[in-house]
């Protein structure tokens, strides 16, 4: 299946307000019921393991409600790990009110080097073109101390069918369009492993470890070295 970049709506300035809501309520659906959650809950958990460490802080780029990140924290508490989590997005609309949050582009993160221990992010790396996810690998990889996490669809024809079978569960037409556009433009894991090992750090690709999850969702974790 070729990829079709399309733009998406929720990506419009001029998307009604009340569309982006109910829209994004869809998104925070999908992530619970669908892998969303579930895929980035293992990638902390495969990092707090290999680097022995219980307590984390994360940096979630286009955080939307921040919903992954929280209840991704609630399912790892049983297991004794803890995560500080800070909220990031291009959008103040799509952010909660409230503390914690940051309004930035992805692409040049507002940060230190090694500001947080990771950073994470859900749905976001198929909005970009393949350069584009090396730059904000290398932005991420600059961030973090450990390692950065991708949690992403996985481009499948099944998967497109899938898409228009839930088309009656969504709320927003601006879902309907989006979740059709996003299959399409999302990439595999030999194309992610690609784009991700070009964002060269201290003159060595980082390592990475791609995993398959629960309805063609596609975990990726990037070591900094």
């Amino acid at each position: 299946m070729r990829r079709v970049d399309n733009p998406e709506l929720l990506d419009c300035d001029d998307c009604p307000a009340e569309e982006v809501a109910k829209s994004l309520q869809d998104l925070s659906s999908i992530n619970r019921r669908f892998g969303g959650v579930s895929t980035t809950r293992a990638l902390i958990e495969r990092v707090a393991s290999g680097i022995g460490k219980k307590k984390l802080s994360v940096l979630e780029v286009a955080a939307g409600f921040g919903e992954v990140p929280r209840l991704a924290a609630e399912r790892l508490a049983p297991q004794g790990i803890q995560l500080e989590p800070t909220l990031l997005d291009i959008r103040r609309s799509h952010l909660p009110s409230g503390g914690g949050s940051v309004v930035a582009d992805a692409l040049a993160l507002p940060f230190p080097e090694n500001s947080f221990d990771l950073v994470s992010c859900n749905l976001f790396v198929h909005h970009l073109q393949p350069e584009e996810v090396a730059r904000f690998a290398r932005e991420a990889l600059r961030v973090c101390r450990c390692a950065l996490l991708i949690n992403d669809l996985v481009r499948h024809p099944l998967h497109l069918a899938l898409v228009y079978a839930a088309f009656p569960l969504m709320r927003s037409y601006v879902s309907r369009h989006d979740g059709e556009v996003s299959v399409r433009r999302s990439y595999v894991p030999t194309e992610m492993r690609k784009m991700i090992a070009s964002a060269i750090t201290n003159g060595s690709a980082p390592r990475i470890e791609i995993s398959r999850h629960f309805l063609f969702r596609m975990g990726v974790i990037a070591w900094k070295e």
